[in-house]
């Protein structure tokens, strides 16, 4: 699994990895153990937000086979990052303007075909090639849901990584399956919680995990990062409908106002 990672995958993450270091192009793994969590729409949004804190930022849609931010930001790409990964197009032609000032897309494919690809690996490069532009402040990954081997990867390339849950027992069975996976390779995680109406209701889980990791004995020296809350509202679903994002339509809506506290947060614990 998540330590089981090819030499090639290692090799190519170690080039990454030196080219972060002369890229101002930050990284931010956005993920969830379990799907229907509300992941892919809090990503777009926190884009929105960085956006307008003056920050260039990048949204790849990295579900494979299941991509979705294209519908989210209402755009029909004539390109996505699996055309890049075939040779059928150039890097230039997947980043595709939306219309917010400084958020750029990079699409995924949808398709079951695509789901069990094989070439998950050549995705790294493809993140490796956006953050070698030194182009964004700020490069958010939408993973997949779940704890596959193209997740798994896309979990290498950040010490910036984003869970997003639920209260939803079955949510947080496999948030904590993550988390002792992430335990493995990095030193934190970062947690949000979202449909949950009360900060306290998040901070009491996130300590109750933090209890069960220490019980089960996993690494002592791994960090769990309660950043925040995003309250259930009718009215984001609405926005959603209508292929808008709620922190922008409905800016003094709670959910608005608890998704910008999350992204102060996560840009307080970014590295």
């Amino acid at each position: 699994m998540f330590n089981q990672i090819s030499t090639q995958a290692e090799e190519l993450v170690s080039l990454t990895n030196r080219v972060y270091n002369n890229s101002k192009t930050k990284t931010i793994v956005v993920t969830s153990g379990k799907g229907g969590v509300g992941k892919s729409t809090l990503t777009a949004n926190i884009a929105y937000i960085l956006a307008s804190q003056n920050k260039s930022v990048a949204v790849l849609d990295a579900d494979i086979g299941l991509a979705n931010q294209q519908v989210i930001f209402n755009i029909k790409p004539q390109y996505t990052s699996y055309d890049y990964i075939q040779g059928t197009c150039d890097l230039e032609d997947i980043l595709i303007p939306t219309e917010y000032a400084d958020i750029t897309l990079i699409a995924g494919k949808s398709g079951y075909q695509y789901c069990n690809t094989n070439s998950s690996i050549y995705f790294t490069r493809v993140v490796n090639d956006i953050v070698e532009l030194n182009r964004y402040d700020i490069l958010l990954i939408d993973t997949g849901a779940g704890l596959n081997e193209q997740v798994q990867e896309f979990l290498t390339l950040s010490d910036n990584i984003l869970a997003v849950t639920t209260t939803d027992p079955s949510a947080l069975t496999d948030v904590y399956a993550l988390l002792k996976m992430v335990s493995l390779k990095k030193d934190s995680l970062m947690l949000c919680f979202n449909f949950t109406s009360k900060y306290d209701t998040g901070e009491s889980i996130t300590n109750s995990l933090k209890k069960l990791a220490l019980k089960n004995k996993l690494n002592r020296n791994f960090m769990v990062q309660y950043v925040g809350n995003v309250s259930k509202m009718e009215s984001i679903a609405t926005t959603g409908r209508l292929r808008k994002l709620f922190v922008k339509e409905l800016q003094n809506n709670i959910a608005s106002l608890d998704l910008r506290m999350v992204v102060d947060n996560l840009m307080i614990n970014l590295r």
